[in-house]
């Protein structure tokens, strides 16, 4: 049975799941009227009640600990810059806390009385976050500025005695410094070792307060559970990773309970425990999850049990309610399909390809190449026919670049299989959830050897034998976008089309036009304007775009605060100088991405339309 885009896209999403002071309600956030609104629920398989109204998404919501309000997130046109909201469960009042609608704010969450709560913003300052405190009923400037910072800040939850704030400091995505404020003298201690790339995260209090359990990588390849001596700075190993990461840690700071996840190749591994001491845990049963795929940890009172999301391939997202104890899961909410058929979702396959990344038919001027062989993971799934030889592929590939691809439910990817299109949605090195050595191996000068992986994926594929290997088409968003460019200028004679969503075209222009608080972030990985721009430039598909063959589609939004939207008028420009067949879509509304419903149908429409025309 065929299925249009806008039935695939209404298959809903429930997730981001908080329980209420009782532990008897649950909030959270679905998207049945076309962008994340507030919903909350009283008992599993009842009808949900939703709670809030507007055009825009709500990004997050967190239930008070102590009364019947939420605190809820929402920005403007997918401008990023979220402001706070309290929702009156009782009446449904809503009243605005923020109202700075030109800064960004990082919820930090509720303090344990539920009379403050604290977030990260760059009012002060775009390009640096500092830290506020703020009191539940006080709004705009009432709050409390209790920090300056001087980078990228956010916050890791009160301390048990809510005297303290964790401060989380990111210089990059694998470089990263903890610290402990202080809320009565305002005194910031730093825990962590002055040490470049070393990741420090999903940080959590102990039940007594003296020390903290995260995941970290600090002297391993691999993310793992550790304990965090606040006294001693010593780390010391919980629960090792061994050759995956450990991704999280939820903790309830009152029982000691716990609950982490292993990402195994993309999957995930959810561990549910007690402290027995500082670092040792005894385990209860597995919790009973579908999808592969879960995440979004919230205890409830006395931790008896937690709300969490699970999905997968072929299993849209819902909220499951787990018994610690015994691990039983219930599904609370019923994201519905549309009317489409649950079983007619495809599953993907895992597989791996050997990659040198090194082009061996062209001379290196692209800077320097590692020429080292590697297997590049990726998931492959097949329409429910795929003749012999005729079967077009489109590659997807993901951003960040240090993101991974994972078998989670995607309903764009679900529409072009039941079009007939296979998917392959390849883990190039650069991506997370392999180690920290692979996410190195597309730094700065290395950065082609990354696009040289999706080459050898493309010859896998065209040695596959249900594969039309003149119908491969190239698609990413954000920094998969930069990858669909580059890889349409550096390997022309592989693609069929390329579709460009919110990309980066050009290195140098995005790096002086990217917002403030993202400069440095973005320059430990890609380089810097001081000191790379000749190479920045010289890699950048702008000014490769004489090579580029393939007709080529690019959406963006008009306020993306991440890859401004001169990104896809510059590169869609230039290849129409060039002859090659362009079509542009820019939408006001959107930022980096695309989250209203009638511009998603618009945009997945003309994408499916776009390749019908080309492959």
């Amino acid at each position: 049975m065929s299925y249009d885009i806008e039935r695939y896209l209404n298959v809903r999403k429930a997730y981001g799941a908080s329980f209420d002071p009782e532990g008897e309600r649950l909030a959270f956030l679905l998207d049945t009227v076309g962008v994340p609104q507030v919903w909350t629920l009283d008992e599993a398989g009842a009808w949900p009640e939703q709670r809030t109204f507007y055009d825009e998404r709500v990004t997050f919501v967190s239930w008070s600990p102590e009364r019947d309000e939420l605190v809820f997130g929402m920005d403007e046109g997918g401008d990023e810059r979220t402001q706070f909201f309290r929702l009156d469960a009782a009446d449904g009042t809503v009243s605005a806390l923020t109202e700075t609608p030109e800064s960004k704010h990082r919820w930090g969450g509720w303090s344990h009385d539920g009379e403050r709560f604290a977030f990260a913003s760059n009012r002060r300052n775009e390009a640096v976050f500092d830290v506020y405190v703020q009191a539940r009923d006080e709004a705009g400037d009432d709050a409390t500025l209790v920090h300056e910072g001087d980078g990228w800040l956010s916050l890791g939850g009160w301390s048990p005695d809510d005297d303290r704030l964790i401060v989380h400091e990111a210089h990059s995505s694998f470089d990263h410094d903890l610290h402990v404020l202080d809320l009565g003298s305002g005194d910031l201690t730093h825990l962590t070792p002055e040490t470049d790339d070393v990741r420090y995260r999903s940080t959590e209090w102990a039940p007594d307060g003296d020390a903290l359990y995260l995941v970290t990588d600090e002297g391993s390849d691999t993310l793992y559970l550790a304990r965090l001596d606040l006294d001693t700075r010593e780390i010391d190993v919980v629960e090792d990773g061994g050759q995956w990461n450990v991704d999280g840690v939820a903790l309830d700071d009152e029982t000691g309970r716990l609950a982490y996840s292993r990402n195994v190749d993309g999957y995930t591994e959810l561990t549910v425990a007690e402290l027995v001491n500082e670092t040792d845990i005894d385990e209860f049963p597995d919790p009973d999850l579908p999808g592969g795929v879960c995440g979004g940890v919230d205890f409830g009172p006395d931790a008896e049990r937690f709300a969490i999301t699970a999905n997968g391939d072929a299993t849209n997202p819902n909220v499951y309610v787990v018994d610690v104890e015994t691990g039983e899961a219930e599904r609370w909410t019923d994201a519905p399909t549309a009317g489409i058929p649950r079983e007619s979702f495809r599953e993907s396959e895992l597989v791996r390809v050997e990659s040198s990344g090194v082009d061996e038919s062209r001379q290196s001027d692209r800077g320097p190449v590692t020429d080292e062989r590697l297997e590049v993971p990726g998931f492959f799934t097949l329409p429910e026919v795929a003749d012999a030889g005729e079967t077009p592929v489109i590659v997807d590939i993901h951003g960040g670049p240090a993101s991974q691809r994972r078998p989670s439910f995607n309903g764009v990817k679900q529409y072009f299989l039941n079009r007939g299109y296979a998917v392959f949605e390849p883990n190039v090195r650069g991506s997370s959830g392999y180690g920290r050595e692979y996410t190195h191996l597309d730094d700065v000068h290395k950065r082609m050897d990354s696009v040289a992986d999706v080459k050898a994926c493309v010859e896998w594929l065209r040695d596959h034998p249900a594969v039309n290997p003149d119908r491969i088409v190239a698609k990413g968003g954000s920094y998969g976008g930069f990858m669909v460019l580059a890889c349409l200028t550096e390997y022309p004679d592989l693609w069929a089309a390329g579709v460009d969503i919110v990309g980066i075209a050009n290195f140098v222009t995005f790096l002086e036009n990217t917002g403030d608080w993202r400069r440095e972030l973005r320059e430990a990985e890609y380089g810097s304007l001081d000191d790379d721009r000749e190479f920045l430039a010289e890699i950048s598909p702008i000014n490769n775009i004489e090579n580029i063959e393939a007709p080529l589609f690019v959406l963006h939004g008009e306020n993306d605060p991440r890859v401004p939207v001169g990104e896809a008028e510059q590169i869609a420009d230039r290849a129409v100088d060039q002859g090659v067949p362009v079509r542009t879509l820019i939408f006001e509304d959107e930022g980096h991405g695309f989250t209203k419903l009638e511009n998603r149908i618009e945009a997945y429409s003309a994408i499916a339309d776009f390749l019908d025309e080309h492959v």
